[in-house]
């Protein structure tokens, strides 16, 4: 590429590499996050695009001439955050040590630096790579100029611009000054958006083809381009990038300024020492040719500030090879390799996210480190090559799939399991999962393999959408090509590989990450897979019954709220809500909402039903149509056909406490406070011959809070089996437990929940309707006699701002990044959930480890009986009628064994034809 100039919009990559990394720190706490973003974003383009010219431009500081043109010019942008206005100066610093020419010049913009160095080189006879993430950018798309976004792995000639914009490059002004630019506040064409901009384009040849027959326009948003013409002339004089900035003192020339220089790695290597880049720093030592994610790399500390926030990125990975096996011979050479490999990737390519009715399409796997292969099975496109027959194939690889001794590694191999169980195969020697590394590691992150690649890798994936499409026009997986295919799910299986290299240093060099991961995460999706396959059987005439009769009710509330509004109106309507409310009846304004009109949410009616019929009716029509809508309609709709059962999706890597999410249908949110809700569970039924046991732990969190708070009261209390709540009542209201009074239990109970989720005085007094200050007195009181609970608090609070992090009783981390936030609010939430954090994900741990321990009993003792539902603190199992007082027996037993903590772990059992009459 020795006649190309490639220039990076360094001022549009700073923001993006500050958002899309972790808050890294430097030992002495300086944010770095941006920094090494900067660093493996240009790296990565000298590899992929070693120009012969190169420049990294930035805006200047002060104003530019669109400021004076228009003062409102950025008029709405907030500030730069003040982590990211930290780093500026060392990422020019950096930039220049990595061989960068820089350039910076006063009143004008980097887009218009970028402009006038394109319009040079090709007048020149250079070709312009930019690299950038500014779609105002592609007006300067041309045969000799093309964008590129590293982020996104897009690359825009002229045929790309218009795929995506719809326009040509040489219309990009004219589609942007119409729709406007509301991150530069740069006003367009109200409500013209990119489909109305591009077809008026389309239909009149340009914006001044548009100005011109404006008059011919109807309807609301011609109106509105006829109120914007006098403004429109000035909108594209700010959209368009200047071609011809003066450059003098900046720029001799284009083949004697921006010439790349090699790294100076001294320069480089006091760089990341004194920012604390240690990967990077291990990386430029003296021929040391490591590449970032491969196996044996040095962890940092997990309580350094570099391993607390996430993997240092270092030198960008390079795409890998991978092969299309449609052979014999490729199949059996690949067979051989994973039957030998140490740990096989393997993933699995479908018809269908529902893995209960997915179908496989493909397979593909990794034995190690940029090496891949795709195995299309099942794709059915007109012209498809011949592929391997799927039946022999998996009853090929079934030994291997189905030995435990075979190590193997997937991202979510949950959902894999699934899919080899749909055809006749259980997969077995699941040793690691990268989405759980990620989710011990850090839960407070996402931890999708695309989002990962790019947090540790440095390296953007092939996003499912370019391979598939989206919309209504989506295609399935088996209708891919099967080269574009195999570059997508081979790299899956690559980059997985890639990832578990990168981060279980950091999980095994913890032993509490470390038994979290092996011992509880792992069988537990295990566990899941299991639970998820037996589903659970329903009643659906019962629930068809109770739809009808929930739909009688909420008929019903709808006439009496027209009766009490004078006329009908549609319940769902906040604004004819809030014009009968505030208008016809004269109800009082609780609050407003942002735009300054009163609010009818959830928090106003429940006040205003307090002392008025309508809100208290319209709440509780709020609340019927949820049910019916949700479930009595739904649920039997979700019933598979092929198992006549119901299969919920518990994801495992969601809640930052460890707690597991119901989707698909959601079974933990069926409501048990109201009647209507508890009948719902009615319709979850055992078969002939077996009955549903319901076991949960008993005040759970509050028995973890007197095993971390170590409070001797509530130890005692505990230990001598008392109910805590009039134990509690006892200690506020100085009177003997025999004394105590069901109000002040009930005070009492609210008062044990309400502070270990850190409610405050003014949530105690509303919750239990009394003043303030005397709500503030039972907390002081609280507090004189159980000082252990609050030293804990205390101590909690400096502990987590110190390390921003809390840790459950078995050493699972919970991250609270907003807890050193300058924002107040944000600030006092995370306090609230290090202190409840705790608990909430210590009563995860435990419920996890009793489904292992009750799963493994089941298939150890060969019962028939099967767990069907995880809900909260709650296990729910299928029970044969003959195994009911055998289990009846264990599992309190094993659910109060799996842990040994300062005070009892007690388990209590309910049994029933249905859930209900088990809970």
């Amino acid at each position: 590429m020795d006649n190309t100039l490639l220039l990076v919009d360094g001022s549009s990559y700073l923001y993006r590499a500050f958002h899309a990394l972790p808050d890294l720190r430097s030992p002495d706490g300086h944010p770095t996050g941006a920094m090494h973003g900067m660093v493996n974003m240009l790296r990565r383009l000298r590899a992929d695009f070693p120009a012969a010219y190169i420049a990294c431009v930035f805006d200047a500081k002060g104003k530019t001439f669109r400021d004076d043109l228009y003062p409102e010019y950025k008029a709405t942008r907030a500030s730069m955050p003040e982590d990211l206005a930290k780093q500026i100066e060392p990422i020019h610093e950096v930039v220049r040590h990595m061989g960068w020419p820089i350039l910076m010049v006063e009143g004008v913009e980097a887009d218009d630096v970028i402009g006038t160095l394109a319009a040079q080189a090709t007048a020149r006879g250079l070709s312009t790579v930019v690299s950038t993430g500014d779609k105002d950018l592609a007006q300067l798309v041309n045969d000799k100029v093309m964008l590129i976004n590293t982020m996104s792995n897009e690359k825009l000639d002229e045929a790309g611009v218009l795929a995506k914009f719809g326009v040509p490059p040489n219309r990009i002004i004219d589609y942007l000054t119409l729709i406007g630019d509301t991150v530069d506040n740069v006003p367009g064409v109200t409500k013209c958006g990119p489909k109305t901009a591009v077809k008026w384009l389309t239909l009149h040849g340009s914006l001044d083809g548009v100005i011109e027959n404006a008059h011919t326009i109807t309807g609301a948003v011609g109106e509105n381009l006829r109120a914007a013409l006098e403004w429109l002339p000035k909108g594209r004089e700010l959209i368009t990038v200047k071609t011809d900035c003066d450059l003098v003192g900046h720029v001799v020339s284009i083949e004697e300024t921006l010439i790349g220089r090699p790294e100076d790695r001294d320069a480089l290597r006091d760089f990341f020492q004194r920012y604390g880049f240690k990967t990077m720093l291990r990386e430029i030592g003296p021929g040391n040719a490591a590449k970032y994610g491969t196996p044996g790399a040095p962890a940092p500390a997990l309580n350094s500030p570099e391993g607390a926030a996430g993997t240092q990125p270092g030198m960008p990975i390079i795409k890998g090879e991978y092969e299309t096996v449609t052979t014999e011979e490729a199949f059996a050479r690949w067979l051989d390799l994973i039957d030998k490999a140490a740990l096989t990737s393997v993933d699995t390519e479908t018809t269908s996210l529902d893995p209960m009715m997915a179908e496989m399409v493909g397979i593909s796997l990794s034995v190690e480190p940029g090496k891949g292969a795709y195995i299309p099975l099942a794709h059915r496109y007109a012209g498809v090559p011949e592929q391997l027959n799927r039946e022999e194939v998996l009853a090929r690889m079934k030994p291997w799939l189905e030995n435990p001794d075979k190590p193997k590694l997937g991202q979510n191999l949950k959902y894999d399991s699934h899919i080899f169980e749909n055809h006749g195969v259980k997969l077995r020697g699941i040793v690691h999962d990268t989405l759980l590394q990620s989710y011990v590691f850090e839960s407070h992150k996402p931890h999708d393999m695309d989002t990962m690649a790019l947090r540790h890798l440095g390296y953007t994936t092939i996003p499912f959408v370019d391979v598939c499409g989206k919309g209504a026009n989506q295609i399935c997986f088996d209708q891919v090509e099967l080269a574009r295919a195999t570059e997508y799910a081979a790299e899956d299986s690559d980059i997985t590989l890639r990832l578990h290299h990168a981060m279980i240093g950091h999980v095994e060099s913890d032993k509490g990450l470390d038994h979290i991961y092996r011992k509880i995460e792992l069988p537990t999706s295990v566990v899941l897979q299991k639970i998820e396959r037996n589903g659970v059987l329903i009643d659906a005439d019962k629930l068809a019954a109770q739809s009808n009769e929930l739909a009688a009710r909420i008929m019903e509330l709808e006439q009496q709220a027209y009766e009490l509004a004078g006329g009908p109106f549609n319940l769902g309507s906040p604004k004819q809500i809030g014009e009968i409310f505030f208008g016809k009846l004269q109800l009082p304004v609780i609050k407003k909402t942002a735009t300054g009109a009163p609010s009818t949410d959830e928090e106003v009616l429940q006040k205003l039903a307090e002392d008025y019929p309508l809100p208290k009716i319209l709440l509780e029509h709020r609340g019927l149509s949820k049910l019916k809508s949700t479930y009595t309609d739904k649920l039997p709709k979700m019933v598979n056909p092929n198992t006549g059962r119901v299969h919920t999706n518990y994801a495992q890597a969601v809640a930052i406490t460890g707690r597991l999410a119901s989707n698909d249908p959601n079974l933990q949110n069926i409501p048990v406070r109201t009647a209507e809700g508890r009948r719902i569970r009615e319709a979850f039924v055992a078969p002939p011959g077996s009955v549903i046991v319901s076991a949960d732990y008993s005040q759970i969190e509050l028995r973890i809070m007197a095993h971390i708070s170590e409070d001797e009261a509530m130890l005692r209390a505990f230990a001598a089996g008392e109910d805590i709540h009039r134990a509690t009542a006892a200690e506020i209201f100085s009177v003997p437990p025999e004394e105590v009074q069901s109000e002040q239990r009930r005070y009492a109970k609210v008062i044990n929940f309400g502070l270990i989720y850190g409610m405050s005085a003014f949530g105690l007094a509303q919750n239990l309707g009394i003043e303030r200050g005397a709500a503030s007195n039972y907390i002081e009181r609280y507090f004189q006699r159980f000082a252990g609970v609050k030293r804990y608090m205390d101590e909690t609070r400096l502990l987590a701002k110190e390390r921003g992090f809390v840790e459950t009783v078995f050493g699972r981390r919970l991250w609270l990044p907003e807890i050193n936030s300058p924002n107040g609010p944000r600030r006092a939430g995370a306090e609230r959930a290090a202190i409840n954090a705790p608990m909430q994900g210590t009563a995860a741990d435990l419920i996890k480890l009793a489904m292992i321990a009750v799963q493994d009993w089941i298939e150890q003792a060969a019962l028939a009986t099967r767990m069907v539902m995880q809900v909260h603190d709650e296990l729910v199992l299928e029970v044969p009628e003959a195994e009911l007082e055998l289990v009846k027996r264990r599992l309190p037993e094993l659910m109060g064994g799996v842990a040994t903590l300062k005070v009892p772990l007690v388990a209590e059992t309910g049994v029933g034809s249905n859930w209900e009459e088990a809970h």
